[in-house]
């Protein structure tokens, strides 16, 4: 059965390997369509995008879509060429993606309405939602988590930190698993977050009581002068 898999974390945490070995295993080696969303904008960025495919097994397919994912990925499926496509993709990542999209409007982001970026974003989630949905194959999604460091201080870059962060907080509320990678460690975010917060609350006190209390120290005997010296 289809399922739709959230993989969340920092720069270098392994995200995308862990994607990439989550992908082999569940085709079972078969093929993967590999959703590419980023955009060789100047050569480094260009060598990352080929040291990246030279990464992947050959006989996994690419798809190159910085915007409209979910009609790229449609007719995709739609080309005889590929029969239905195959049975695993993974959209790596939806932080470009959302990079993408801010820029995409005919105003100056700088200066663009936020709610107006909000719209673009949102409807694509929809579409890439509702392809998924519609299809048989499972899908992950690769994202960074950049919320945990400063404010940063323009305002487009605020505007980016809350617009990745809504549309990661959407992929992870209808996934049916999401990970967090912490130093190359997957976390699974949907079984902490099944923990009842009294029983956290509960093993939270359990630990306190376990641990050594450091006992008063007794006051010494004696009599004192006014200066404090001993008598």
């Amino acid at each position: 059965m289809p399922s739709l898999i959230f993989i969340l974390g920092g720069a270098r945490s392994g995200k995308s390997d862990y994607a990439l070995e989550l992908a082999r295993q569940l085709a079972g080696g078969g093929s993967v369509l590999f959703i590419a969303t980023a955009q060789a904008g100047d050569d480094e960025m260009a060598e990352r995008i080929t040291h990246h495919r030279a990464e992947r097994p050959g006989h996994w397919h690419t798809l190159e879509a910085p915007q409209a994912v979910g009609h790229r990925w449609y007719e995709f499926q739609q080309s005889p060429a590929h029969g239905g496509g195959p049975g695993v993709a993974v959209l790596d990542c939806l932080t470009l993606l959302v990079s993408n999209l801010l820029f995409a409007g005919e105003d100056d982001p700088e200066h663009e309405d936020e709610s107006a970026i909000m719209r673009r974003v949102d409807e694509e989630l929809d579409a890439l939602l509702a392809m998924y949905r519609q299809g048989d194959s499972s899908l992950i999604v690769v994202s960074n988590e950049v919320g945990l460091g400063i404010v940063p201080g323009g305002r487009i870059s605020r505007v980016y930190r809350d617009l990745l962060g809504r549309a990661n907080r959407r992929l992870a509320r209808v996934a049916d698993h999401a990970h967090f990678l912490l130093a190359g460690i997957p976390l699974d975010l949907k079984a902490i977050a099944a923990v009842p917060i009294a029983q956290e609350a509960g093993a939270a006190q359990e630990i306190g009581d376990a641990q050594p209390h450091p006992q008063p120290q007794t006051q010494p005997h004696g009599t004192f002068s006014a200066d404090g010296s001993a008598k």
